[in-house]
């Protein structure tokens, strides 16, 4: 049976999994909850002829995804108008399976292909890095002093489509082999979170600067 096409939006022959296919989608809702979730992407690219991968904050704007970084940045350079990898990883649990060969770990990945193109409009850049702000830290953009527009030009943001790429999932428990269910071992998932610790104030705040309410909506995983 076909799928439909919003289940394959984003399957091309190089996105496809050929091993463990059954943890593949391709949706766009399934590959933009995994970016939403983990703010944390590593973007593999070319330098000089070598493979690089450079670790960043990455957001989502619709149907594009974005990272920023210095105008100075040699990766920046390198990516901008070539051919890009962006991966994301959300790890959800330790499995232990009653096999070395069976441990696993349960966890949400979405990988991107595509080409990098570098955001040179300052209304646009000024919006988006905003957009980033308030993403990863809703409400706070507004409590800031505003950005200079020296801050603005050191800064590179760079951006791409969201047309080829996979979400790639794993949950559950361990999956063993039949006959080792009647072996008298403990098998199991250790579930694991990234979490928020209490915010530790700054010794240089100004006395009486209250914690801002902002700061309890802040989220991540």
């Amino acid at each position: 049976m076909r799928q439909p096409e919003t289940e394959t939006a984003l399957k091309t022959e190089r996105s496809r999994l050929r091993r463990a296919h059954e943890r593949g989608l391709y949706d766009r809702e399934t590959v933009y909850q995994v970016l939403d979730a983990m703010p944390l992407g590593h973007i593999g690219y070319q330098n000089n002829g070598a493979p690089s991968v450079l670790p960043t904050l990455q957001w989502r704007e619709g149907d594009h995804v974005y990272w920023h970084g210095s105008s100075a940045s040699r990766a920046i350079r390198a990516m901008e108008g070539a051919e890009v990898c962006l991966t994301v990883t959300c790890m959800d649990g330790y499995v232990l399976a009653r096999s070395a060969f069976h441990h696993s770990v349960n966890f949400r990945s979405a990988m991107l292909f595509g080409v990098a193109e570098k955001v040179t409009d300052e209304d646009a850049k000024a919006a988006s890095l905003k957009a980033m702000v308030d993403h990863i830290f809703p409400g706070r953009w507004d409590a800031l002093r505003p950005m200079t527009r020296q801050e603005l030009k050191a800064t590179a943001l760079m951006r791409m489509p969201i047309e080829e790429g996979a979400a790639k999932i794993r949950s559950g428990a361990p999956k063993d082999d039949e006959e080792d269910y009647a072996l008298p071992i403990w098998a199991g998932v250790v579930p694991m979170a990234m979490e928020l610790k209490p915010p530790q104030p700054d010794p240089a705040n100004l006395e009486g600067v209250a914690m801002p309410d902002h700061l309890s909506r802040i989220r991540i995983g």
